[in-house]
């Protein structure tokens, strides 16, 4: 299954993503949100209306988490790149809810920041309830799905605080979507590119993780609940960079889209 959220009649909705002709299209509204599902997404409840190119659709960002939990450096090309040794544990970090930004959204690069990053992942969309995890358990089963996120950053105020909580959290520094889906497998591999102003910046696959995504989810379910909606993007490539006001990013996901947002100084 793949949804999206988008405005409609006025309205923020649910619409479950088809290929109709050849393009991805709204043909649904889903009218019982994905995240209240408990991971039973065949009993959600849809009414078909006429179709709508996702395209020309106005896209709200997908998921409506409880809060984002990010992975830091799991890629080991990406550590080595920002001088840093690669982690011997998962390691991660916290975006506010309130940096969100929808597909086709502006980032403003901020006052305080000579320097702010692009860096395109893709991110996990918890379906339900995790806390402590049976050694046993299969993680996949807490999973809804999977979408693409850009962790915008500003570079010079991460390595001044030393901590990342500024320097990740300004608003409009996490866009995400512009889809959720289910039919994709990181497992076995997907790929991440990011591109700047058409150019290609980036481009990893899953396959590189350092750290899995049963050992990511495990790991931060250790020590907090995971619930239904919450958002855990899972680390960049390498090849993160700079972006100035006027440039286009794009984060492309293989088998969920491209996340395209611009950038204006604040």
């Amino acid at each position: 299954m793949r949804y999206c959220r988008f405005q409609f009649n006025g309205q923020a909705q649910y619409g479950l993503v088809e290929s109709v002709g050849g393009r991805d299209a709204i043909v649904r509204i889903l009218l019982t949100p994905p995240e209240e599902a408990d991971g039973d997404m065949e009993s959600l409840r849809t009414r078909r209306i006429e179709a709508i190119p996702l395209e020309e659709a106005t896209l709200l960002v997908p998921v409506r988490p409880s809060k984002i939990v990010c992975m830091g450096r799991n890629y080991r090309e990406h550590a080595a790149e920002l001088g840093n040794e690669v982690p011997k544990e998962p390691l991660i970090f916290f975006k506010p809810t309130s940096s969100l930004l929808a597909p086709g959204g502006t980032v403003r690069r901020p006052k305080l920041s000579e320097r702010v990053d692009y860096e395109g992942e893709l991110a996990v969309v918890i379906g339900r309830t995790c806390y402590q995890p049976a050694a046993d358990a299969d993680i996949r089963q807490y999973i809804l799905g999977y979408t693409a996120v850009n962790d915008v950053t500003a570079r010079d105020l991460q390595k001044q605080d030393g901590q990342w909580t500024r320097a990740k959290g300004f608003d409009t520094f996490c866009p995400a979507g512009p889809l959720v889906t289910d039919e994709i497998d990181p497992w076995a591999g997907v790929g991440v590119e990011t591109r700047v102003n058409g150019g290609v910046r980036q481009h990893g696959n899953t396959r590189d993780f350092i750290f899995p995504l049963e050992v990511v989810i495990r790991y931060i379910a250790q020590a907090m609940t995971l619930y239904a909606g919450d958002l855990v993007p899972t680390g960049t490539p390498a090849g993160v960079g700079p972006v100035v006001a006027g440039d286009v990013m794009e984060v492309s996901v293989e088998g969920v889209g491209t996340l395209r947002n611009p950038v204006v100084d604040e």
